[in-house]
């Protein structure tokens, strides 16, 4: 199986560069995996598409202020990106410029040291005046909005590059799926009789680097911090033995629940189950936890896309994205978005 395998034409005027002007007025692709049947609608119609008795699992993790800027004693200007958190580190950065351990960065009138430097573009580092780099970050940096949106970040991003349920800070980049979810759509759910529950997967910038090769055998995927509370897992043990269904809301929600997936079926197993996720999914997997997927569009030869693919159907997933450009669906992060059932 190959890279190549999972490509298709995605025109640069198709990309969603802004969010809608009101949170939650973007489309909705419904596409039943069994018949290939596809619906078009809106997303503030999820609840129609649901069934009492469901369960919704979203991600809370929240994004911080993960981008800034420092100098060198040299004046060479240093670009610095938080990577996401991991347990309770969170002072790795990636960074774009010459960087050696012992170096003195300059940020914001405040003094940063590079403790080390791993290989591959990522040092850690440390504040010279003992406050923690996470909290640093928090003060003085500023979105990390996907680099394929090809501009600087704007006041709109502040907002809008969040979920209105995001709680635990950690991610550098955003459960996507869930932001056009509003207040109003969570209780027409609640109306409709679907319980809700929560993971906390810290996402990582890993989720955009592309895949090197063509081989699916080789690409080893990156780790991602996630946290299951008992009260979730509880939840799904219950749906799963009263055969209703789980529905993630993101590929991050799907990797946590996967990747946990023989804990949550032991009905023994512990009830928090905290851990890191470096699952790879694509087409030949059999998922044991969700039985729909709310989900964004994603970028050709993405591993998203391969988990996408893999739980839709390639054929039905290729014909449902092309029907959605043809009728001018908006991709990638702030556009549009599809429920797979």
């Amino acid at each position: 199986m190959k890279v190549s395998d999972y490509d298709y034409e995605l025109p640069e005027s198709s990309i969603a560069i802004y969010p809608p002007p009101d949170r939650g007025t973007t489309r909705l692709e419904v596409l039943n995996r069994e018949t290939g049947t596809i619906t078009h609608a809106a997303y503030a119609e999820l609840a129609r598409f649901v069934e009492p008795g469901d369960l919704l699992v979203l991600n809370n993790s929240k994004v911080v202020q993960a981008r800034l800027f420092a100098r060198k004693s040299t004046g060479a200007e240093i670009e610095l990106v938080l990577l996401e958190k991991h347990e309770e580190r969170q002072d790795m950065v990636m960074y774009r410029g010459r960087l050696k351990p012992g170096d003195v960065l300059l940020a914001h009138g405040n003094k940063l040291v590079v403790e080390s430097v791993e290989g591959q573009g990522i040092a850690r580092i440390s504040c010279l005046d003992g406050r923690s780099v996470q909290g640093f970050f928090a003060e003085h940096g500023e979105v990390p909005i996907p680099p394929y949106l090809k501009r600087g970040v704007e006041e709109v991003d502040r907002e809008r590059y969040q979920t209105v349920f995001a709680e635990i800070p950690g991610s550098v980049a955003a459960p996507t799926a869930s932001l056009n979810m509003t207040d109003e759509l969570l209780d027409a759910l609640v109306v409709k009789g679907v319980d809700r529950a929560y993971v906390t997967l810290h996402i990582g910038l890993g989720t955009f680097l592309p895949i090197r090769g063509d081989s699916l055998d080789s690409h080893v995927m990156h780790r991602e911090y996630y946290c299951i509370p008992s009260e979730t897992t509880g939840k799904i043990r219950d749906a799963k033995r009263e055969k209703r269904r789980v529905i993630a809301v993101g590929t991050t929600v799907t990797r946590s629940l996967e990747h946990a997936a023989s804990l949550i079926e032991d009905r023994d197993g512990p009830g928090e189950i905290v851990d890191e996720a470096d699952i790879f999914i694509y087409p030949g997997y059999s998922f044991r936890v969700i039985d729909a997927l709310v989900t964004n569009y994603h970028a050709p030869r993405s591993t998203v896309l391969m988990l996408t693919a893999a739980f839709a159907g390639w054929d039905n997933l290729k014909k449902a994205y092309g029907e959605a450009l043809e009728r001018g669906y908006r991709f990638l992060s702030y556009g549009d978005s599809m429920l797979i059932i």
